[in-house]
């Protein structure tokens, strides 16, 4: 089993195979498929409308820029005309973007779309890891235990006990950010992830 202890890990290998490939829909190879399942799945859509998309992904993706309204728009264009893991991908990068224009409203939508653009579980779970954290910049600690309630798989355990602490803090809750942060250190998390939860049990109050 993989563990995550940053989501940003998963979505640069992600990028990283798909600026070397230029293949649709195989992400799954990067996020824990076995690379058989994952050759024959990519073999299987190979077409000219694949390539296609692909090409169009790599141009939007390379040309975002939060200073250039323009390729934003592009981009969103592109996200919601391709309901599938490529509009997934680039409505991650089009989130990132808005979050660092400061535009949280916006970047919550987008993730939000798509989402329901990718079945991938681990993908789901890295944008439903953004969407919680921008909830929790908006002060909307309930909306963030519910999208965290959404992320399955062990392997997201910790990372998942780290900002549904920081939720239940936020509402004043601080037993239940000492049981979060305490079930993530009793995971199979990152010696690093470990310690930055027990630094932060040891701040709370007693």
């Amino acid at each position: 089993m993989e563990v995550y202890s940053n989501e940003n890990e998963q979505v640069d290998a992600v990028r990283r195979f798909f600026a070397q490939n230029g293949k649709a829909l195989v992400v799954g190879v990067i996020l824990g498929v076995g690379a058989l399942a994952g050759w024959r799945y990519w073999s299987s859509h190979q077409d000219g409308s694949s390539r296609e998309t692909s090409s169009a992904y790599q141009k939007v993706s390379s040309a975002l820029d939060v200073s250039k309204p323009a390729t934003l728009d592009a981009a969103a264009k592109f996200a919601s005309e391709n309901n599938n893991t490529y509009g997934a991908l680039v409505s991650l990068d089009l989130a990132k973007r808005y979050i660092d224009g400061g535009k949280l409203d916006k970047a919550a939508e987008q993730l939000k779309s798509g989402l329901q653009d990718t079945k991938d579980a681990n993908l789901q779970a890295v944008m439903n890891l953004r969407l919680a954290r921008i909830q929790l910049q908006q002060k909307q600690p309930d909306d963030v235990l519910k999208t965290l309630d959404s992320i399955k798989g062990d392997g997201w355990a910790a990372i998942v006990a780290d900002v549904r602490g920081e939720a239940l803090l936020s509402k004043g809750d601080a037993k239940g950010a000492r049981e979060a942060w305490s079930k993530g250190i009793a995971s199979d998390a990152s010696p690093a992830l470990k310690e930055m939860l027990q630094m932060k049990m040891n701040n709370l109050p007693a």
